[in-house]
């Protein structure tokens, strides 16, 4: 079981965003999905984010990053320690790394964000720091000492590197892992890992947007629905209203009232928008359109003869249950799904693979086979066969 003796319940109550915890052996005889070497061919491709951290001891600086795309010839000039690769959302560009993230299905799939993949050689670390965010530590290849300190006292950084590495951390706790073993750490624990050897670790993170990141894409979607061309108007401008660089009573009461009628917003548009942003993906993340478009009657009667459609790694689908039915999210856009349509909308979210039989009776609805049709001519779905 990966996470030891506890259920997920436990796991849920004893230690999500509470504490750490240490699993021996949480996948038994675990091999990585993909090696070294095609890591860091993934990193040398254009739509990669990767990211190359080289320690310097004793330097100035002594900590330098740089950004992928890499070529083969800037993997052979790396000193033999003390680097580090990593590679985000591999399981969007390997669709086979995406099936290791089922096994966190207890947790809701809007949270999970991607697995990052890192190879270090010996010695090869990021530094002392923490996240914002949850995140299981996965061990694929050879062993990783980490240092972890589960309420520092200080988190100020180091000041003039391009990481956001602690200034004085202080261990309180260590263990070296092994290929197999995974360590949970929730929001705000400060944590060191360092290489004891060629080791590859497998990085499970998890969404967590700031409140301020929310508030300013939420305000674009307020502006984006105002009427563009309303401006500011004073039809009931007094000579007095005109007296040098005062601001009036008038203007300000006026502004604030237009302004604030534009925040009163229900619920329902309100989830519309979180649904939008929280499904939002990378600008280098998108989905090419089909080769060849089909109509929906092409699409259904290929599904019922036997056909299988999977979801593209780079889409994300989620949902809201309404009474009238379903609200479906996928990639910053919504769509409302009516009642007879709605039981597919979970299945759509959970499964990556669907045939005639997942979608049930909803292929009977015209407005739902549309909807499908505009995903896989956009590249949202594709068939097995193609």
């Amino acid at each position: 079981m990966y996470l030891g003796d506890l259920t997920p319940r436990q796991f849920l109550e004893k230690h999500w965003q509470k504490k750490l915890l240490l699993i021996r052996q949480a996948f038994e005889n675990f091999t990585p999905p993909l090696d070294p070497d095609e890591l860091a061919g993934l990193a040398c491709e254009e739509e990669v984010e990767s990211r190359l951290v080289i320690q310097h001891p004793g330097g100035t600086p002594e900590w330098t990053v740089r950004n992928g795309p890499f070529t083969a010839k800037d993997f052979a000039a790396l000193p033999p320690t003390h680097w580090t690769l990593l590679v985000q959302d591999v399981d969007k560009h390997i669709p086979e790394c995406a099936d290791l993230l089922d096994h966190f299905n207890f947790l809701p799939d809007w949270r999970i964000d991607d697995l990052m993949i890192s190879y270090a050689a010996p010695s090869g670390s990021v530094g002392p720091h923490i996240d914002a965010y949850d995140v299981f530590l996965l061990q694929g290849l050879g062993e990783r000492h980490w240092q972890l300190d589960p309420s520092p006292e200080s988190t100020a950084e180091v000041p003039g590197i391009d990481l956001k590495l602690l200034d004085n951390f202080i261990s309180k706790e260590d263990y070296v892992l092994s290929a197999g073993d995974m360590l949970y750490l929730p929001p705000g624990v400060a944590h060191h890992g360092v290489a004891q050897n060629d080791c590859m670790t497998l990085s499970v993170g998890f969404r967590a947007p700031s409140y301020a990141e929310m508030l300013a894409d939420f305000a674009g979607w307020l502006a984006a629905k105002a009427d563009p061309e309303a401006r500011y108007e004073d039809p009931g401008l007094t000579i007095d209203e005109a007296e040098g660089g005062r601001i009036s009573n008038r203007a300000r009461e006026s502004i604030r009232t237009e302004l604030r009628s534009h925040l009163q917003i229900d619920d329902a548009e309100m989830d519309r928008w979180f649904g939008c942003f929280i499904t939002e993906p990378k600008p280098w993340l998108v989905t090419p359109p089909a080769e060849q478009f089909l109509e929906p009657r092409e699409l259904v009667e290929a599904l019922r003869n036997g056909r299988a459609l999977h979801r593209s790694s780079y889409s994300r689908i989620h949902f809201i249950s309404r009474p009238d039915g379903a609200l479906l999210f996928c990639d910053g856009e919504a769509f409302d799904l009516s009642n007879d349509a709605a039981p597919v909308a979970p299945v759509l979210a959970r499964q990556r693979r669907l045939t005639a039989v997942g979608f049930g009776d909803a292929l009977d609805n015209r407005a739902f086979a549309s909807l499908l049709t505009d995903f896989y001519n956009r590249g949202k779905y594709y068939f097995d066969d193609e």
